[in-house]
């Protein structure tokens, strides 16, 4: 059975039709040849290059790599097969060997001619045909099949398999809102959806239409954002820039082109009269740490930022590791150095300068308050006139004040030097000027029968002070007066400087149009255009692998030669072009997902299909995986009632552990839980910090967000336990559902009660056993809090308050540990 497995690796072991350049061919020299024998020139050896066909195919003093149709004569099959440890390839040192199946490979495409082509991620998209397998009953969406389930099914008849039965409509309608949402269903959305079947299909539009949709799938973009609330480094201080976070939020709700949504990020600055939100947009890449210590030099950081923004565009939208080539030419792929310094040009003209202003910034004002700003400021410029223009009887006191000089005048701050001055002069040497200055003075500080309007003054300042708009960090280009040389950076050092090079892309990809200027809005353009070989395949298999748990690309952070195939490549390409075709619509992608039979599947799994497809590549059953950190807080917030549906705004600060640590320069990394319904908001808008990120997030794979993350890993520990058995936050999820059945349920019999509980829980109700068994743990712990009435109340109320006057603690406490089980079965703790 185990050799069986290797039926599903990307590169077969026999290849019945004629070889795929790209797919079949490249991997094995790009893994094994392209260190030495690559783009980087720096490090080839032996003047042989054999990423390029030119290279690969030249006579090199008599000796020739590869010489099509003839395995036999071409210098790469016998090094790669000589037993000699001076002459075999790889040599000795690399720990690296080629295996047999994959020699073979090498042989076959040389015999069939070798004929080249580009890396499989670079040609252009083109939409494939569809399988027209009719023995296969593909998945039905108002009578048309869905294209996605054609492809799947081809391979599956391939293998021998085929789709596993479909999932109950209750599993269905819980898989699409937390898929679509990253919430439960509510009660009565499962009892409507699955009451009738062609309600079912309506659930669909239903999460896709909720404002949680926005709140769900925003997390994995601010990932790739880097997006915090915090600036990073050592002094990690704080930043406001939530106001980018709510514009992805209504981009996706809005459901935003995909196109438009890039271009606005990248360049919304550049465009033709922009909006505040297109202004707001380009957050995007000023969520790049900056460094606030003194001493530092803004331009070294101001450099850094700029090669994170060149690394994140490429991996976001290109799925392309650029860094490499940062230093040197990449080593695997066609990207030089020179290459790099030319797409930083392109994000080089930006007028931020790593400040600690942050500056610059869109000023963002609630409703109405420009509006008493100005009332304030009319009111202000009426009473400075009224000072201007003193009343007789404030002068009373003047001139027995003017007649010797107050020394504690000097102590002031701002110190009234003029008035000082005039004081020190004997009344009849003092100039006009200095009369004025005095009398001045006497009335705006020191007459007392002025201090109600001075008061009143000093109020209305108040108040236009403390009137304050929030603020965002933003894009802005440099004018052409001031615009920025970019050079080589030998070895990314940024004060060693060489060749000044012009704004461009690597000559891998399409180039940039001739006609348009070489600035971030062209480049924005260029990403999402039609002939753009990467941005679909990339962003299709991101939403792939949101849905489905792994990416048809495994390596949805790398396309490049380094990355895995795509296991499905035509339905990759498929989909890329479907997303192209449909406006770049993403919830039209989505829709077509979770339409298909593969998506609708049971996610059992029987023992043989597990051994041969443990990763779920083939899509014979459901998919089946942990959900992040996040959703499960969200979840069990959703389930208890303690939910707040509050958007938008400040981060906020839910319960997590003082550790009494700060940030290198003294800044307390503690933090003050936020109360009322903040304390019970969404994770999305949980307070990022990157020096101290939220711990029960990081223990589920949450990244700290100083840099883009591009895939999550899942790793299972247990520590992942002991925060949803133990943190504060699931105990009070806990003793709010505790609360919540005994309220809404009453009267009812405890049974009822259980069987309630377990399907707000879980979407369905408890089998006999499992009823049983926790109706029995019911009784148990009612036992042990009704003997131990102090424990009963601490359980029931710590930490979510005073005990309800109607409802008992050791109640509360008994059914506080049922909802405590039921929230970390396995059903609720994984995506199923």
């Amino acid at each position: 059975m185990r050799l069986l497995a290797f039926i599903f690796l990307p590169l077969p072991l026999v290849a019945a039709d004629a070889l795929r350049f790209s797919h079949d061919i490249r991997p094995i020299l790009s893994e094994n040849c392209f260190a030495c024998h690559g783009p980087d020139d720096k490090k080839r050896e032996a003047g042989l290059r054999l990423d390029d066909e030119a290279g690969a195919k030249a006579n090199n003093d008599g000796v020739i790599a590869i010489v099509p149709g003839h395995p036999e004569k071409s210098a790469l099959i016998q090094r790669i097969e000589s037993t000699d440890p001076d002459e075999v390839m790889p040599p000795p040192k690399m720990h690296k060997t080629i295996p047999a199946n994959q020699v073979a490979l090498l042989k076959q495409w040389i015999k069939e001619g070798a004929k080249w082509g580009k890396h499989w991620s670079y040609e252009t998209v083109v939409r494939p045909a569809i399988p027209s397998d009719k023995s296969f009953v593909f998945g039905v969406q108002s009578g048309k099949a869905n294209p996605i389930d054609a492809f799947l099914a081809h391979r599956l008849k391939k293998e021998g398999l085929s789709f596993s039965p479909e999932a109950d409509a209750a599993t269905l309608v819980r898989r699409l809102a937390l898929d679509l949402t990253g919430l439960p269903p509510t009660l009565d959305e499962l009892n409507r959806f699955t009451s009738n079947p062609k309600l079912l299909a309506s659930s669909l539009q239903h999460y896709l239409s909720k404002p949680a949709f926005g709140e769900h799938w925003a997390r994995t973009w601010l990932d790739l954002a880097r997006y915090a609330d915090s600036s990073g480094y050592p002094s990690d201080q704080p930043r406001e820039i939530w106001a980018y976070r709510d514009w992805v939020l209504r981009a996706l709700n809005a459901n935003m082109p995909f196109d438009q949504f890039t271009i606005e990020q990248l360049a919304g600055d550049l465009l033709p009269k922009p909006s505040n939100d297109q202004l707001i947009a380009t957050a995007f890449h000023r969520n790049t740490m900056t460094q606030n210590e003194g001493g530092t030099s803004d331009e070294e950081y101001r450099v850094a930022a700029i090669i994170d923004r060149v690394n994140t565009t490429m991996a976001v939208w290109m799925g392309t590791s650029m860094a490499c080539a940062q230093c040197h030419t990449h080593k695997y792929d066609p990207i030089t150095i020179t290459e790099y310094f030319q797409f930083y040009a392109l994000l080089n003209q930006s007028a931020d300068t790593d400040k600690k202003d942050e500056s610059p910034f869109v000023e963002l004002w609630k409703p109405g308050q420009q509006e008493q700003r100005a009332k304030l400021a009319n009111e202000i410029k009426q009473a400075e006139a009224a000072f201007a223009k003193p009343k007789p009887e404030w002068l009373k006191g003047l001139d027995a004040w003017a007649s010797v000089a107050h020394p504690e005048l000097d102590q002031l701050k701002p110190k009234p030097t003029a008035v000082i001055a005039g004081l020190a002069l004997p009344k009849d040497t003092r100039t006009p000027q200095h009369h004025g200055q005095i009398k001045a003075h006497y009335v705006r500080h020191i007459a007392p029968e002025a201090k109600p309007e001075r008061d009143q003054l000093a109020k209305l300042n108040q108040q236009l002070a403390a009137l304050k708009p929030n603020t965002v960090p933003v894009m802005k280009e440099l004018s052409d007066k001031v615009r920025r040389i970019t050079h080589v950076q030998l070895r990314g050092n940024w004060q060693a400087l060489d060749a000044v090079v012009q704004g461009g892309t690597p000559s891998a990809f399409p180039p940039l149009p001739k006609d348009k200027p070489a600035d971030r809005l062209t480049m924005a353009q260029w990403l999402v255009s039609r002939n753009n070989p990467l941005t679909a395949r990339v962003m299709v298999n991101r939403l792939w692998e949101q849905l489905f748990g792994i990416g048809l690309v495994r390596t949805s952070e790398e396309f490049g030669s380094q990355g895995e195939l795509p296991f499905h490549p035509e339905l990759l390409d498929w989909l890329a072009a479907e997303f192209m075709d449909s406006g770049w619509d993403v919830k039209h992608m989505l829709t077509l997902m979770v339409s298909s039979r593969a998506y609708r599947q049971s996610s059992k799994v029987a023992t043989d299909l597990q051994e041969r497809d443990p990763d779920n590549r083939l899509l014979a059953r459901g998919p089946r995986f942990r959900p992040t950190g996040e959703m499960l807080r969200d979840q069990a917030l959703a389930v208890s009632g303690l939910l707040s549906p509050k958007m938008y705004g400040p981060g906020v600060r839910p319960p997590t552990p003082n550790l009494g640590l700060s940030t290198a320069f003294g800044r307390s990394n503690d933090w003050t839980v936020s109360t009322g319904e903040d304390k019970y908001r969404r994770s999305v808008y949980t307070e990022v910090r990157r020096n101290s990120p939220y711990a029960s997030y990081s223990t589920f794979d949450a990244p700290n967000r100083e840099v883009c993350t591009l895939r999550r890993g899942r790793t299972n520990t247990p520590l992942q336990a002991f925060v949803t058995l133990n943190d504060p936050v699931f105990i009070e999820a806990s003793q709010a559902l505790a609360r919540r059945v005994l309220n809404d349920q009453a009267g009812k019999s405890t049974a009822d009660q259980m069987q309630w509980l377990f399907k707000l829980c879980l979407s369905r109700a408890p089998t006999a056993p499992e009823q049983q068994r926790l109706l029995a743990l019911l009784s148990d712990a009612l036992k042990t809090y009704q003997a131990d009435s102090t424990l009963a109340l601490k359980l029931a109320t710590d930490p979510l308050g005073p005990l309800p006057p109607t409802l008992k603690a050791s109640d509360l406490a008994a059914w506080t540990t049922v909802a405590n089980v039921v929230i970390n079965l396995d059903e609720f703790v994984m995506r199923r």
